[in-house]
């Protein structure tokens, strides 16, 4: 009986260090654990689209020698249209989900509108054609890929010259204006974000819809003869309004999203 349980105590001791020996060798595995995704939104970036705008001036006659009034009653004329454009910026994001920026952009396209001197019975079709404009943009991430921004900076819009009409018979007065540049500028906001939706992987490419309204400067525009081109003596007053909304294909050079961290 003695021997029966040595040999009963000595298969379970035997037992069980295989067993422990085979718990060491299996290696141990950490079951994942799931983690939000991290967006970073610093970095290069460029884009192009296109849009709508109007624009409005507050407008008068006066004297080119003088700048003396020639009618008490001013008017406000104004235009719309379509344009393109194409930009660059560079963006930083802070920890706290606060991201600031640098860009410029142009736009270029066919803003047109109604010029007139009353005093004379004269009209033109005026146009803005193109315009640029460098600012700042500050944005808070709504989402980790989509930014609602706020942004203001200089702007400076190109307006064509234009053959000036009887407005009775519609026919040429045989004067005519010059083209002219007007500096000023832009305060606006928008919405930008990453086009990953509807089971699109489109990695760097975001989408933004935009609201800008610039300010520019007073010009006295001088109404000028065909044939000598010489001033006539008449300007009209001219101080430009411009809004435009737009929506533009962006690509983010080095766009970061998602990063799923280390466990």
């Amino acid at each position: 009986m003695k021997k029966l349980l040595i040999a009963l105590a000595a298969s379970t001791v035997l037992a069980g260090t295989a067993s422990a020996a085979d718990l060491a060798a299996r290696p141990y595995t950490k079951a994942p654990v799931p983690v939000a995704p991290v967006y970073s939104w610093t970095g290069f970036y460029i884009f192009g689209g296109g849009g709508g705008g109007l624009w409005d001036a507050d407008t008068g006659t006066q004297v080119t020698a003088t700048g003396a009034p020639i009618l008490g009653f001013n008017q406000r004329q104004g235009g719309d249209g379509w344009f393109g454009t194409v930009g660059a910026g560079y963006d930083w994001q802070t920890a706290n989900s606060w991201v600031i920026g640098v860009f410029a952009d142009g736009q270029f396209g066919s803003l047109k509108g109604t010029i007139q001197d009353q005093s004379a019975f004269l009209a033109g079709n005026i146009k803005n054609d193109y315009s640029w404009a460098a600012g700042a943009r500050l944005g808070y991430l709504v989402a980790p890929n989509v930014l609602s921004y706020v942004n203001a900076g200089y702007s400076s819009s190109h307006w064509k010259g234009t053959t000036l009409f009887n407005t009775a018979s519609a026919l040429p007065a045989g004067l005519h204006t010059d083209g002219f540049d007007r500096s000023g500028w832009f305060v606006g906001g928008g919405v930008e974000n990453n086009l990953n939706i509807f089971g699109i992987t489109a990695p760097g490419w975001f989408m933004k819809t935009e609201y800008r309204a610039a300010y520019y400067d007073k010009k006295n525009i001088s109404e000028v003869n065909d044939v000598t081109n010489t001033l006539a003596g008449t300007d009209i007053t001219f101080k430009p309004f411009v809004q435009t909304i737009s929506t533009s294909l962006v690509y983010r050079f080095n766009w970061t999203g998602p990063v799923v961290a280390k466990y």
